[in-house]
């Protein structure tokens, strides 16, 4: 069986490239840059769709791994998904997002046309409605022990969240199990966290007091772009944290743990190998 992965190169494709080795299988990695891939490799690129079709032939399985430029993820996976189609793929797996048909998300339209252009292709299918990973907030880790603070819009509102590893092994128990067609699993954390749990659990490991700030959804933004972000981003970023506010990804399924055999990794979990880094 040939499992190809897009974006094999970056922190979620990487995972999943490791966790098919696992299991006995080399995946061929997909990717613009063919030099910085670990495993078989073709040059793939989003934007140049004549590269697409070369290097989906043979491919019984594709994992697409969403494009991480927004705005332009539509036109990116349509001509991902036309290639799949004339490549004669036999199966295509999609890394979406929490209730894309349903989501206030400001990222979830894009992914759900993805989903919508995948079903109109005719090819089998799986989506991956991805919650947020536990990455995004501890990155922030060392600013916020520094200045005692986690800034955000996001209320009392609460995430699903699990690790890169957590969605990675989701996705190789997909691509390599059978009976995953035309199936959409919301994956994500077995529990939910608001951004004060988060807090908490940071000034109970470090011994540091970090408090939650909530925002208005522009100041925070403002935060943000004074912290370097680019402007859009930035507004992007606090309006996704509105939506958290919204209960946007307040969503347990337990079909992630359903799914790589075991309960995914706890918030105390995460802060306590995040300190350690």
């Amino acid at each position: 069986m040939t499992i190809t992965v897009t974006g094999a190169t970056g922190h979620l494709g990487r995972l999943v490239v490791d966790g098919l080795q696992q299991h006995g299988i080399t995946a061929v990695a997909a990717v613009r840059d063919t030099t910085k891939a670990t495993t078989k490799s073709v040059h793939a690129d989003y934007d140049r769709p004549e590269t697409l079709v070369p290097a989906f032939e043979g491919t019984d399985k594709l994992l697409l791994i969403s494009g991480n430029e927004a705005g332009r993820r539509v036109e990116q996976h349509r001509a991902v998904v036309d290639a799949a189609v004339k490549a004669g793929v036999g199966h295509i797996v999609y890394t979406s997002i929490t209730s894309a048909d349903a989501s206030t998300n400001p990222l979830a339209p894009e992914h759900k046309a993805t989903e919508d252009l995948i079903v109109a292709s005719g090819l089998p299918y799986t989506f991956l409605r991805n919650n947020w990973y536990f990455e995004n907030y501890t990155g922030g880790l060392p600013a916020a022990l520094e200045h005692g603070v986690i800034l955000g819009a996001a209320g009392e509102g609460r995430v699903a969240a699990a690790t890169r590893e957590d969605f990675a092994a989701g996705a190789v128990a997909v691509l390599t199990g059978e009976g995953h067609a035309g199936k959409i699993y919301e994956v994500g954390g077995d529990s939910t966290m608001s951004l004060a749990d988060l807090a908490a659990e940071v000034t109970a490991q470090s011994g540091t007091k970090v408090a939650y700030q909530d925002l208005p959804a522009d100041d925070y933004a403002q935060a943000l772009i004074g912290f370097g972000l680019p402007e859009g981003f930035a507004r992007l970023l606090a309006a996704a944290d509105v939506s958290i506010a919204q209960g946007s990804l307040d969503v347990v399924t337990g079909d992630l743990s359903r799914l790589i055999g075991r309960p995914t990794t706890t918030l105390a979990e995460v802060i306590a190998r995040a300190l350690k880094q």
